[in-house]
């Protein structure tokens, strides 16, 4: 998202709730984990914001998203698991919008989606 601006109140929840204890790049990837698993509520209706070439969505296209990806697969970018064609794989959660969701699953995804945004790695 080109041109994304900063948000305070989003980086001091960042910085003093998700990475506070993470010192290097796999502990940040786990905390990010551990932030996302515990505060999403899955299964849940996402709409694909952005064709990637790692990923088979499309744009506008509607799946369920049925938890998130094993731990292993998330040490660099955050992945979701989700029913799609009658398979399961695993999509990058910047790809993905929540469609009709609790306020709490809203702000994570959120939070992912400014934390990709921002440029921000692990």
């Amino acid at each position: 998202m080109p041109g994304q601006k900063e948000d305070k109140r989003r980086e001091e929840r960042i910085i003093h709730s998700i990475v506070v204890d993470a010192y290097g790049e796999d502990e940040r990837a786990l905390s990010w984990y551990y932030y996302l698993e515990e505060k999403i509520a899955f299964p849940f209706t996402g709409e694909c914001i952005e064709k990637l070439g790692i990923s088979p969505l499309r744009k506008g296209e509607q799946v369920e998203v049925i938890g998130m990806s094993k731990e292993d697969d998330c040490m660099h970018e955050m992945f979701v698991q989700i029913k799609w064609q009658g398979r399961e794989m695993g999509i990058p959660l910047a790809q993905i919008k929540p469609v009709k969701v609790d306020p709490e699953t809203k702000e994570a995804i959120e939070d992912w989606h400014y934390w990709v945004a921002m440029g921000y790695m692990f």
